[in-house]
């Protein structure tokens, strides 16, 4: 599975600016609404050394490292729902990402015009997070009709799904978005398909300055945003897409130094990329041989016969067993000949769960 990851928020709060440094694209990003119009699409791979050590190793003819789909949707404003701003059109494009990625202005700048006219970032969160609540009120209320003729002629699934919209709708129309209403996990599977924009989880991106990204300590209008975050059991994190922009023209000896002098630990690509994993539970297994070192991303929890299907369906359909042994033990004994006569490839079968850092080699017959 890959990650699809929606970029939403205000106007002028520097989402493009962020889009740009990740995928070192070049779409504008001029100060002023609706710059962007259609959504545009940067495919970025994820950052993992281990790929590279795994490969120094195998010395593989190629290395294909996974990916993350970054969507830029144009900026929101108060009205979207009903249609200002173009809103109908840039709503639609945030039903097929995965995890939603929230940029919050959280800078000053008397250059760069703030929509709302003064800084706010939780009051910006709910602008936006009212507007996507609004939309899926109005898809539910539409879904509802279909569903209520359906169940008079006795269609049961579409009674099941009433039920849970019953639920649900009463708390939305009092402001709760969809992703905070307590449900069970059947519940949950049972909406899924009406992808409704308030029940996708959400990493707050706040956007601050050269002295706020370097201070070891959040302000007081920052930590403002991360208590909400909690609050809303999303996540957060901070980024400067005036430094991120900087650093995405760097050559990798340069970034270095310039990570140091910033104090940052990483570039924003790898943290907004480790915190989406986060985010949505997912972890990496590799597949490694002469031909090909290969990273590949599924969801924590999963089983070798799943992970098998993310390859081809055929493994899946022919699974036979998984041989499997660890990056860390790879590294410690530098060959899976070595691995081999210590013991530490094990056989495993199609209830195994999949864990973070496997290397694993599917036997399947068809």
């Amino acid at each position: 599975m890959g990650l699809k990851a929606g970029i939403v928020g205000l106007p002028n709060v520097g989402k493009s600016t962020i889009f740009n440094a990740l995928t070192k694209s070049a779409i504008p990003s001029e100060n002023y609404p609706f710059c962007t119009i259609d959504p545009n699409v940067g495919i970025v791979e994820v950052p993992d050394k281990r790929l590279a050590d795994i490969s120094t190793i195998f010395n593989p003819k190629a290395i294909t490292p996974a990916t993350v789909e970054f969507v830029d949707i144009a900026g929101l404003v108060r009205g979207a729902s009903k249609g200002e701003g173009l809103g109908n059109q840039f709503l639609s494009h945030i039903r097929d990402v995965d995890a939603i990625l929230h940029v919050v202005r959280s800078f000053e700048g008397n250059n760069i015009t703030h929509v709302e006219e003064s800084l706010d970032p939780v009051r910006d969160i709910e602008t936006i997070e009212t507007e996507l609540l609004i939309r899926d009120i109005t898809s539910i209320d539409k879904r509802f009709e279909k569903l209520q003729k359906n169940a008079r002629i006795g269609d049961k699934d579409a009674k099941k799904e009433l039920l849970v919209l019953d639920i649900i709708l009463p708390k939305m129309n009092e402001g709760i978005l969809v992703h905070d209403i307590e449900l069970t996990s059947d519940q949950r599977i049972l909406i899924k398909p009406l992808s409704l924009l308030t029940d996708k989880p959400t990493l707050y991106v706040a956007n601050v300055d050269e002295n706020e990204i370097m201070s070891e300590q959040r302000s007081v209008g920052l930590q403002k945003l991360f208590d909400f975050s909690e609050e809303r059991g999303n996540a957060a994190i901070r980024l400067c897409g005036k430094l991120e922009a900087e650093i995405s023209n760097l050559q990798d000896e340069e970034r270095v130094f310039f990570l140091e002098e910033y104090n940052l630990h990483e570039p924003g690509l790898d943290k907004l990329i480790h915190a989406s994993y986060d985010l949505l539970g997912l972890e990496t297994f590799f597949t490694a041989g002469e031909k090909e070192v290969r990273a590949w991303t599924v969801s924590k929890g999963i089983s070798a016969l799943q992970a098998a299907g993310e390859i081809h369906s055929d493994i899946e359909r022919g699974f036979i067993k998984a041989e499997i042994y660890s990056f860390a033990e790879l590294m410690q004994f530098k060959s899976e000949a070595a691995l081999k006569e210590a013991g530490k490839i094990r056989q495993e079968g199609k209830s195994y769960i999949v864990q973070d850092g496997d290397v694993i080699f599917f036997k399947f017959n068809v």
